[in-house]
């Protein structure tokens, strides 16, 4: 299994949901997540990281609420979002990360 830096540092656009169990808008996420994976399928790879037993990654990137996404791509946070998020918005920051250089 490749290790968290190994896989935000890479060409494809790696989309983190960082979330606790106890979170109830956390819940809401993982339908629009799936969407979000059908409709684009292998340009994006979705990792959800639990704060509570990663605090370590969460501190890292300042995380102060769950839900947040955040969209990496080479290393680089290219989007961020805190709190639930409508899959339109996703696509369209996950298409402008896959546009980057």
């Amino acid at each position: 299994m490749s290790s968290f830096s190994d896989m935000i540092n890479g060409e494809v656009p790696v989309l983190v949901d960082f979330f606790a169990e106890w979170c109830g808008p956390c819940k809401m996420m993982p339908p629009v997540l799936k969407e979000v994976k059908s409709k684009l399928g292998d340009e994006v790879r979705i990792i959800k990281i639990d704060i509570d037993k990663n605090p370590a990654v969460a501190q890292a990137y300042s995380v102060q609420a769950v839900p947040t996404l955040i969209i990496f791509k080479k290393g680089m946070i290219r989007w961020r979002h805190p709190g639930v998020a409508q899959t339109g918005d996703i696509i369209r920051a996950v298409n402008a990360a896959i546009s980057a250089a």
